[in-house]
Parts: structure tokens; sequence; C-alpha cells
């Protein structure tokens, strides 16, 4: 029975994950394709080593679970072995309180195992063929140790011209299940139970169709016996079936082949050499093998750091303790075990065929060209070799790496955490500028609002006090016109006359303000608008002017006597403001499309408290008579019926530098007609 799975026996969980780029960091074969900020697994590329799984800590990446192909043969009425990893020690303690492994038999034996064999007895058989295989070697001859399904998968996939370097032995796994079936028949139903995820692939391979029905991680038969009730305590020990194991005890851990072998690691010489230290440790390896740095007959690599490292374990205890438990079960077992049946049952199972072939199953991508890598780069904020960080959050080592994901189609740009914090930094940015856009538009709208009802509100009174007004007024006239100069209500008579004609300006301000004029535009010229604006004005002499015209376009288009009446109305709050004289500035520039005239004075400055409220009807700063606070009301209801705007800078504060106050107009400006009166001018 071939083991209905796909090649890769990982998935995603996707509601667990956050795409925090842990699998892509921790994938030594680069099998993770980020896609729409979802981390999902290249089946292809999955070299089943389950580093995925061991690094991700949201539980994000799980092992595609084998355990009903298991059940389905337990069920089937056939005699089934399992095959137990030589690493049970180190993960199944807690389970044999009295630290006797046949326990662990026992509780095999109750799910409905026939046999409960030891792969460390396949270990053995592999272990002496890799004897043989160094002693036979040619010259210049090397070859890499196939004992790691995970690094098998990897030189076949990433390294395929490294695949006539395999070493052409099965794993002590297959090796144990054709001893088995050997022994037992054909009909025979095999098991492996182990730490290793690569192991589901190795057993579902077509190469290997038939050798081992189904794999399970230890993780996943502690979920077994926990679904059948099985309790360590209420189990009969059994001895394991054998052939047993021998030194092929020590292979879970590193070097563990080459003790097993008789395999002397000799500084001095090149017979063999190991390299361990985990997944990107092998990569090294392994490029480096290609490379001819590697100068050793056997090269043995392991993608975990030993087998009792392997995804499929559940212990939490530290390395060297693992190591420690295995260590012990082999000693024990070395002293508890008959040597003379050991090596009978090596030489009875000598001609056991251990050979196997390897195919190529390139998994490689283009590589793009050196422009193509720069712009991709430029895509995500690498514009130069400065920035490029290669911060490795992205889960590349280098930014580099990384553009070239993207080019194969593995990776996003929106990967790269500077470059995303650039970008949210930048929205964060966007979003203030329009809250202040709309704080200031809201603004705006409340006092236009403001500045509507109290128009309304202006012209009712305006419109009932002027005909009184006018009356008082006339008579006042009358009556001071018919007593003579020396009378001694005189006096009182011009006094009524003053402040009825004060009410009657004050009542023409109002009808100013709330007066809803339409706009007569025109073309006129700006110096011409300025010259108007300056006529008939009276100054004191101690106050200068001063133009500064910075303007290009000669002419623009506003309603003329309405944008005098700002402008004078500006004037002379600056001259208000200068009451010891001081400089009058008259400016103008251009901004795009809209035409800005400043007017600055060197006066007394306006308070901050004062600018908020300054456009406010009836707020003003003069004295009681001086003033009735519509002027600026009037000008920025003016401005805005241009679709204009007018803004105030001043400094009223001596100790920071002068005082001062700018107001600034600003109004489009029909850049066409412009254009087209210059030409003809």
């Amino acid at each position: 029975m071939t083991i209905a799975q796909p090649r890769c026996f990982t998935k995603t969980v996707k509601d667990r994950c956050h795409v925090c780029y842990t699998c892509v960091r921790g994938c030594p074969a680069k099998a993770i394709r980020i896609l729409d900020r979802q981390a999902e697994i290249v089946a292809d590329r999955c070299i089943g080593c389950g580093n995925c799984v061991r690094v991700c800590g949201r539980g994000a990446k799980k092992v595609v679970n084998t355990v009903p192909d298991v059940e389905a043969l337990l069920a089937g009425g056939r005699r089934v072995a399992a095959l137990v990893a030589p690493s049970f020690p180190a993960e199944f303690f807690d389970l044999i309180p009295s630290q006797d492994p046949q326990i662990l038999v026992g509780m095999l034996r109750q799910l409905g195992f026939t046999f409960v064999t030891e792969v460390g007895f396949g270990a053995d058989l592999v272990a002496h063929r890799y004897r043989e295989l160094l002693d036979s070697l040619a010259p210049g001859q090397r070859y890499i140790a196939t004992t790691c399904p995970a690094v098998v998968g990897y030189v076949e996939r990433y390294w395929p011209e490294l695949v006539a370097h395999l070493a052409p032995i099965v794993s002590p796994m297959v090796a144990m299940a054709r001893v088995l079936r050997q022994m037992h028949g054909p009909a025979l139903r095999t098991v492996f139970i182990g730490p290793c995820l690569a192991k589901k692939v190795e057993a579902s391979m077509a190469e290997l169709q038939g050798e081992v029905d189904a794999a399970i991680t230890f993780a996943e038969l502690r979920a077994m016996f926990a679904e059948h009730g099985i309790e360590a305590a209420r189990v009969e020990s059994s001895d394991f079936d054998p052939p047993h194991a021998g030194t092929g005890t020590l292979f879970p851990l590193n070097r563990g082949l080459f003790q097993a072998a008789a395999i002397s690691e000799d500084l001095a010489s090149t017979e063999a050499v190991a390299a361990h230290g985990g997944p990107s440790s092998f990569v090294n390896a392994i490029e480096e093998f290609a490379g001819g740095d590697v100068d050793f007959g056997l090269f043995e690599v392991l993608c975990c750091n030993g087998c009792v490292s392997g995804p499929g374990m559940t212990t939490r205890e530290k390395a060297f303790r693992r190591r420690a438990r295995v260590a012990k079960y082999a000693n024990e077992s070395k002293h508890g075990r008959d040597h003379d049946v050991w090596r009978g049952a090596m030489a009875h199972f000598a001609g056991v065929d251990l050979s196997r072939s390897f195919a190529p199953f390139d998994q490689r991508s283009a590589t793009p060209s050196e422009a193509e890598i720069r712009h991709i780069l430029r895509g995500f904020g690498k514009e130069t070799e400065a920035d490029e960080l290669d911060c490795k959050a992205c889960g590349y080592a280098t930014c580099r790496e990384h553009a070239i994901a993207i080019y194969r189609g593995l990776a996003e740009t929106q990967m790269c955490l500077p470059y995303v914090i650039e970008r949210f930094d930048h929205t964060v940015r966007q979003l203030s500028e329009s809250n202040r856009q709309l704080e200031s538009t809201q603004e705006q709208l409340m006092h236009s609002e403001r500045l509507a009802s109290m128009g309304q509100l202006a012209a009712g009174v305006a419109h009932e006090l002027n005909n009184p007004l006018g009356v008082v007024l006339l008579y006042a006239h009358l009556l001071r016109d018919e007593v003579g100069e020396d009378s001694g209500i005189r006096k009182e008579l011009t006094l009524i006359s003053d402040q009825a004609t004060r009410c009657k300006r004050i009542v023409s301000d109002l009808l100013d303000f709330a007066r809803e004029n339409k706009l007569l535009l025109e073309q006129i010229s700006v110096e011409e608008l300025i010259k108007r604006s300056l006529a008939g004005l009276l100054l004191p002499s101690s106050v200068e002017i001063v133009l500064a015209l910075g303007h290009t376009l000669a002419y623009c288009e506003v309603d003329p006597a309405q944008m005098i009446q700002v402008l004078t109305n500006l004037y002379s709050n600056a001259a208000s403001a200068m009451p010891d004289g001081g400089t009058l500035t008259i400016s103008t520039r251009q901004d795009g499309e809209r035409l800005i005239i400043g007017v600055h004075d060197t006066g007394t400055g306006i308070p901050a408290e004062n600018r908020k409220h300054i456009f406010q009807p009836f707020f003003t700063t003069k004295q009681m008579g001086k003033g009735t606070g519509l002027g600026l009301a009037v000008v920025y209801g003016i401005v805005k019926m241009h679709k204009g705007d007018i803004t105030i800078q001043s400094n009223a504060d001596p100790a920071r530098g002068s005082t001062w106050t700018r107001f600034e107009v600003s109004v489009p400006h029909n850049q066409v007609m412009g254009e087209l009166a210059l030409r003809v001018g």
C-alpha cells in the first residue's frame, strides 16, 4: 500500500498565519511562497525537513496527519510491523516511569501491531554497507551520505548535478522494511515511527513504492495512544521482535553513522567528515561540497542537529539531555544483548539488497539579470546599495535575495519591513495633513455659517435703524443751523449729530457685511489693482510704503472694486498697528495657479489668542468708538467670494524679535487669459 498523500506533508493554517516570515527565514529550501500576505508551501520545492513547523510560534504550520493510513492498516486484518526509530528513548521517557523501553513495545502491541522492531538493526546493516563503500572507493571518488531524506531531497531539487554523488544506499528505515519482508513475506505491512517529517515524504516516493506503507511521527503516535486510551501503567512490558539492534542505536546522534560503521573521523585523513548544525549549516555544507572544498570520501550531512532534534518530537528537553537518553539506552542494549546473536543476524541478512538510485527533480529557478535585480530593489525603496540594510526581517539573508525571490514569484515587496515602515510613516503624514485640512475646512465652514447668520441679523437691524437714524441726523443738523454760534445748546446738538453720524457709519458697515454682492469679474493689471488700492489712501507720514512685486503674469481676473476694498481695509489696519510709524510692505507673487498679495507691517503684532478670532464679526482690539470690528469680516467674505483664502502670521512678543503682522490674500488667476493678454500686449 502506497500512502495517498502529496509529496509535501506540511500545510498552512491560514487563520493562524500572521505573515511574520519566520517560516521563510527558517526554510532551507525557500519553499515558502508569500502571496496576498499569506504564507503557503510550494509542494515541489519542499524537502520535508519540517523546520517551518518547528519555528512557527503560532502553530500556523502543521504536519499532514497520516494516522488514518495507519489505522486503516491495523484494521485491515493483515500483519503489520512497527519500525521504531532509534531516537525513541529521547521522546518516550515520560511514558516509561521505570525507564523500561519494553513498556513502549507493549503499548504498540496493544494498538494492534503484529511485530514491533528496532530500525537500529537496519542502521547496523546500512553502516556496514557504508564501510564497504569507503573501502572500495576509487581515487577522487566522493559520496554524500543518504541517511537523511531531507538532505537527499535538497540535493535532488537544488543541486541535481550532485545526484551522482549521493551514496547508492537506502536509509535505515527502508533497510529494516526489506529485512522484515524477507523474514515474514511480501504481504507484511510496515509502519515507520520516528521523529522525522521527511520520512513521510520518503515513504510516499514512487521510487520506493511498496517499501514502507506508512510513516507517522512520535507526536502522532502519542495521539494514537490517547485516542485508544492506552496508558503505560496498564500495559505489560514486551521486548522488541528480532533482529535486535547493535551500535545502530547511535544513529540518531551526530556522527552515529561513523561509530556504527567503525569510521574514524581522523583530522589527518580524508576518509570521512561529518557536517552538522541545523538547516542553514547543511545548505552551506552542500554548497561547499559542490565547490570541491570537501575533499573527503564520505560526507555525512544531517538536516537537523541529530535525529533527536527532529520536528516530529514533542519533548522540550535540551539537546544534550536527549543525547544522554539515547546513549544510555545504547549502553544498556550493548550489555543486555547477546553479541553473538547480533553477529549471526548481521551475517544472515548480509545479502539483503540495500541499494537504491536517485533522480534529479530540478526545482531551480532562473536568476534575474543585474538590471532586473536593481529594478526590483527600487520597487521597495532600495535606490542605492546603501539602502540595502540586509536586516533579514523579510526572511531572506539579503535584500538581493529578497529581490530574486520576488522575481521568482516567491515573495512580495511588502515583506520589506523598512519599506513598509517608511510607507506607513508617509501614509500617517498624509492622514495628518488631510486631518489638518479637514479641521481647517470645518473651521472655515463654521465661520462662514456664523457670518451668514450674523449677516442676516445685521441686515435686519441695519434696515430697522437706518431710517430713524436719518431722521435724528436731519433734525440735529436743522436745529444746529437755527441756533446761533453762541447758543448754549449748540455743543449738545453737535454731539448728537456726531454720534448719529457714527451710528450711520456702523449701520453702513453692517450693510456692507450683510450684503451678498455678486462678483463683477474683469481682467485687470496687477500693477493697476495695487495702484488703485493706494490712490486716495491717507497714511501718516511716519509710515513708509514699500512695493515688492514678484508676479510674472500681467493680469488677474477679480472684481476690482471689491478687491480694492479688501486691500484698503488691510492697509488701514496696518497703519493703525503702527502709531509711531513703521514700514508697510505690499508684495505679490505666484504659487502655481494662484496670485498671492501680501500686506506686511512692522507694527505691534497680534497676540496668538486673538488671531483665531480676527475674522469674526464685531471682534476688535481698538478702543471704544475707534472701530466696529467688521472690517476684516468684510474682507474675509469678499476673498471667499473670489474662491480665495486669507491667512495671517504675526509676532507680538518683542522678546522673540521684532514685532510684525503679515496678511496674505490668495486668489486664483485665469492663466490662459493672462498669457493671452501678455501676448497681445
